[in-house]
């Protein structure tokens, strides 16, 4: 997995079609621009290069930290232009929302990957680590995870995921609410209380990355045929009417239904052996054209 490897980010392969992806910026992750492109890069290229991954955990190398947010000493990253005289407001601000655009479609990879992505959370969970998780598919945190949207302590609203993902994905309005608007601390038992979480590990690092591999490895038993749809419909159902995600299901799984899995599935079932899945992806070159 070298080739997904960088600088600061580990990728490796503790189980067939399952990645690990590591954070690994010391001391405590704090993102800079370089940080964040190559983490959106990450999850695009595996899509593009039609990778056979069927479930991805991503967690960090520093057992005290996941991360401790955004780097504030790399200017850059707040849009430092703001500070140049010899730039119009006007302009200086088209820049820095070019910026953030750019942030946020980066943080957000996860979700236009056709596989879930599984956060294993430990340590401190700061900022931009909101962000980033409310985008992955499911979130186990250690129960010695806390938690903090920290971007009003800096004089800011949270801008890269957090407020568009969380009052969705939770149940708890007033607690999300008031998180929000005193960057307090909170704890992994108030953040599956919040419904941030579907579990909480007892122990530390080594224990939620244990478990979230654990159920990687279930998941990247399944067809990723069915389980790559209904990633996408669930998102889709986040975010349209209960109408028109029926509708979009029925011409979804039209197409879907034709699958090979399913005979594979039950031929297998009916055999009582493990069904083996091809690949999501098929691997394809673009047509050449010869001269006229």
């Amino acid at each position: 997995m070298s080739q997904y490897s960088s600088k600061w980010i580990k990728v490796s392969e503790p189980a067939p079609h399952v990645l690990l992806v590591e954070l690994a910026r010391a001391p405590v992750n704090a993102f800079n621009v370089e940080f964040w492109v190559a983490y959106g890069k990450l999850f695009d290229s595996l899509v593009e290069d039609g990778y056979d991954v069927r479930a991805v955990v991503l967690t960090s190398a520093f057992p005290k930290f996941f991360t401790a947010g955004l780097d504030l000493n790399d200017a850059s990253s707040l849009g430092s232009s703001g500070s140049d005289t010899s730039v119009d407001t006007a302009r200086a601000s088209l820049a820095t929302r070019k910026l953030l655009l750019a942030f946020q479609q980066a943080i957000g990879a996860p979700e236009r990957c056709p596989f879930p992505v599984i956060a294993a959370l430990h340590g401190h969970v700061i900022g931009l680590g909101l962000d980033m998780i409310g985008i992955c598919d499911i979130r186990y945190a250690a129960s010695d995870a806390a938690f903090a949207i920290k971007e009003v302590d800096i004089g800011l609203a949270p801008d890269i995921g957090s407020l568009a993902y969380l009052p969705k994905i939770t149940g708890n309005q007033s607690l999300m609410r008031e998180l929000t608007y005193t960057a307090r601390t909170f704890s992994a038992a108030e953040a599956e209380k919040l419904g941030l979480l579907s579990k909480v590990v007892p122990g530390g690092r080594e224990e939620v990355v244990k478990e979230a591999l654990a159920l990687a490895k279930f998941i990247a038993s399944k067809s990723p045929i069915a389980v790559s749809g209904s990633k996408h419909l669930i998102t889709h159902a986040r975010d349209h009417s209960v109408p028109e995600n029926l509708a979009y299901t029925g011409a979804w799984n039209a197409a879907a239904l034709m699958t090979n899995d399913i005979r594979d599935l039950l031929t297998a079932r009916a055999q009582k052996k493990q069904p083996v899945f091809p690949p999501l992806a098929i691997q394809t070159k673009l047509p050449t054209h010869s001269k006229l």
